[in-house]
């Protein structure tokens, strides 16, 4: 009897180690794209503070840097350029979204042997070159749009490929999830121009944060995909709003547009009714699971929130740990066709089609 358990647990323990080598040999061979990765803000902190920042060279403290990019398979994370809500008020948006992007251009431009800069969906070839990592850009918070149109043509032409609209107080385009002071009922009447003006931009537009009538009107006035950068379902979160409900993911779906899976712990699980639970990678790819049981393996991907400041499961809390989410995935059936889509194919579709439509 011993012989035949300790038999099992070595079959168990190959078969473990047969997965993970394959989900890592799949994570070098993908390309992987993360939507939502808030490195930039945290550097920018670090410098405002200390009068310098790690090196994301070089191994550091937080979720991201080029080592464990590179040992996780992430090939193209895209920075979010983080506006605070206070800016608004401050009327600094503008001012900050300008000195953060600076800042990252000038470390992609220091380190050529590292990163490359990615500003459109044509450009994904170039992120096969041997240790490079691309590097594209979306404005978390339309605040520095500041009541100008033409702002988001201006941040068009320095590479930013999304914006989400608010955060977390509801500004003076759109209403957030988080703001119980739903001010516009949805989209503000100049929201409704901006939703417009992205389309012809070519600019992404992100319903992560705002407030479930904002999404739903996003959705309805937009001729392009929508895309949720970093969101999760509220299916697993209960009254939850930021996270995306069964009937918004359903209108999301219809719109062609993707939700990119937050991997943050407080979205993949109700903490507030399981404070103890320990939550792990396999909660992540239950909505992942979900998705696709809803409404099809063509509309979900990933969007971590990496150095967003949520907490993360363990086996899924910084760039290098994508392997523990494929093989996850690979135990659960997935093929390799659907991991291509989670990992690329889907965000790359919806980033095309908003392209090819704003250039008609």
């Amino acid at each position: 009897m011993k012989k035949i358990i300790l038999l099992a647990a070595f079959i168990f323990l190959s078969c473990s180690n047969n997965s993970l080598d394959k989900a890592k040999a799949l994570s070098q061979e993908l390309i992987i794209i993360d939507t939502h990765i808030d490195i930039p803000f945290q550097l920018y902190r670090q410098e405002t503070n200390n009068g310098s920042s790690e090196d994301i060279t070089e191994l550091t403290t937080f979720h991201f840097d080029h080592p464990r990019a590179l040992e996780g398979g992430l090939n193209l994370p895209f920075f979010s350029i983080y506006i605070p809500a206070k800016t608004e008020e401050e009327g600094t948006s503008f001012e900050l979204a300008n000195n953060l992007i600076k800042m990252m251009n000038n470390i992609i431009d220091q380190n050529p042997d590292k990163f490359i800069f990615i500003d459109g969906p044509d450009q994904i070839e170039k992120l096969k070159q041997k240790g490079i990592v691309g590097i594209a850009y979306g404005i978390e918070n339309g605040a520095p749009i500041e009541g100008k149109l033409e702002n988001i043509k201006y941040f068009a032409d320095k590479g930013v490929n999304y914006i989400t609209l608010a955060h977390s107080k509801s500004n003076h385009i759109s209403d957030s999830s988080y703001d119980e002071n739903k001010r516009w009922n949805g989209l503000s009447p100049f929201g409704i121009k901006v939703v417009n003006e992205m389309n012809t931009q070519g600019v992404m537009i992100d319903i992560s944060h705002v407030s479930d009538a904002a999404f739903m009107q996003v959705l309805e006035l937009s001729k392009a995909p929508v895309v949720a950068t970093h969101s999760s379902l509220r299916h697993f979160t209960p009254g939850w709003e930021r996270n995306v409900s069964d009937e918004m993911l359903i209108a999301l779906a219809k719109n062609n547009g993707v939700i990119q899976i937050c991997f943050g712990s407080d979205f993949v699980v109700d903490r507030k009714a399981n404070p103890d639970i320990k939550v792990s990678v396999k909660n992540v790819a239950d909505h992942i699971d979900r998705v696709r049981g809803l409404v099809g393996i063509d509309h979900v991907g990933l969007g971590s929130d990496f150095d967003g400041e949520v907490p993360l499961p363990d086996d899924l809390n910084d760039v290098s740990k994508f392997p523990n989410l494929i093989e996850e995935l690979l135990n659960r059936g997935y093929s390799k066709e659907d991991l291509q889509k989670i990992l690329n194919g889907n965000i790359l579709r919806v980033w095309k089609e908003v392209k090819t439509l704003a250039d008609a």
